[in-house]
């Protein structure tokens, strides 16, 4: 006797190549509970937490700018955190301090603090080829510099158009169990994907970044190959200097490779604790410090391909965003992490847009800019 099964509904294309969780008329019930969604995932906690008490600034609030964002119905989640104080803080109804939220590509940040830690360590080198650490990997990446990947600044054949609704980047969630793969096809995994990945010339001749999720998993595992040690290691250290008060959750591969290029997920409250690491550049609790100072500071004057227009005042620097003051990042379907180290300020905020694409450029631009001027007061 054979017994039956359907796929599982979460992960099972339903239409527009999309699984459920990311269907428009799911997605907010599915962000809010990705954490739980992955096929493969670990978590990790601090043994040691970083108190943060409400000092609560109520002219945030009473901002115009801060208003609108706070009122849209995507809205999920707004804190403000400077040092061990929280100025402000605001949550939807159906949302709340305690519960996870995907942070989706700002997960790529953490890969700032590594590659710092790891260049100043000697260990990898910018300007050094892809291939020089990594001989397997596919002609997409094999050319290019470290710098030029992690400045996102590599043309290749992958693709992330989220206006497409078979872009390269939906292959990738196969791989990273975010989805099923198509019925016969096998299961792959986060480096056999980006091995696979081709191209001929790769340098980026439009003079804007040329953004691809791959390049973060790139960067991952050439830290990994020259260190010696796990990614897992890696994010124990971050997790541990943050001082997170809740579980640090993360999709992997079924290589047990954590998804750097998006995986993560965290309260509101542990986003800004993650921020201020930045915002300090690099100490953390207890004595405990990750990154390196010097490398994040470059990453703020490192003049990397700029966004397109409207947002060209923007540029992309070491897998983080800036203006040559904040240090930040977006995610998939209304996030942003913003970290001024002048000010000592971080500013989160989380969203879930629900039309075709998830993305809104004239929603995020000024959402961007409303957080730095928070930031930088």
């Amino acid at each position: 006797m054979t017994l039956s099964s359907i796929a599982n509904p979460d992960l099972a294309i339903l239409f527009d190549n999309k699984p459920r969780w990311n269907l428009p008329d799911y997605r907010r019930c599915g962000f809010h509970n990705l954490h739980t969604t992955a096929r493969y995932a670990m978590s990790l906690r601090a043994p040691g937490v970083l108190q943060l008490r409400k000092d609560v600034d109520w002219t945030i609030g009473e901002r115009p700018e801060v208003a609108r964002y706070l009122a849209v119905p995507h809205f999920s989640a707004f804190v403000v955190a400077r040092g061990e104080r929280v100025l402000y803080e605001a949550y939807a109804p159906d949302f709340g301090p305690d519960r996870p939220h995907p942070i989706m590509s700002i997960t790529k940040t953490t890969l700032n603090l590594m590659l710092g830690r790891a260049v100043a360590d000697g260990l990898v080198s910018l300007d050094e080829r892809v291939g020089s650490y990594l001989p397997e990997i596919g002609t997409g990446y094999a050319e290019a510099t470290v710098r030029a990947v992690a400045d996102m600044n590599v043309a290749n054949d992958f693709t992330e158009d989220y206006g497409d609704s078979y872009t390269g980047v939906y292959d990738l969630d196969a791989a990273t169990g975010w989805r099923l793969p198509p019925e016969g096809q096998k299961e792959g995994t986060v480096r056999s994907f980006v091995c696979g990945i081709t191209g001929d010339d790769l340098t980026n001749r439009t003079g804007e970044i040329l953004y691809k999720s791959t390049n973060s998993e790139v960067i991952g595992w050439i830290i990994e190959r020259a260190s010696g040690r796990l990614l897992r290691d890696w994010l124990i250290e971050i997790a541990e200097a943050a001082g997170f008060e809740g579980c640090f959750h993360i999709a992997c591969d079924r290589e047990g490779v954590p998804v750097l290029s998006g995986g993560a997920c965290l309260t509101a409250r542990d986003l800004a604790r993650y921020g201020l690491l930045f915002a300090r550049k690099g100490e953390g609790i207890d004595g405990r410090r990750v990154g390196d100072a010097a490398f994040i500071e470059e990453t703020r004057r490192n003049p990397g391909p700029c966004y397109s227009k409207p947002n060209d005042w923007r540029r992309y620097s070491r897998q983080i965003a800036t203006d040559g003051s904040f240090l930040g990042h977006g995610g998939f379907g209304g996030q942003y992490m913003l970290a001024n180290p002048d000010t000592g300020t971080v500013v989160v905020y989380f969203s879930v847009l629900e039309n075709k694409t998830a993305m809104d450029t004239s929603f995020s631009g000024p959402l961007v800019k409303m957080m730095a001027e928070v930031a930088a007061q």
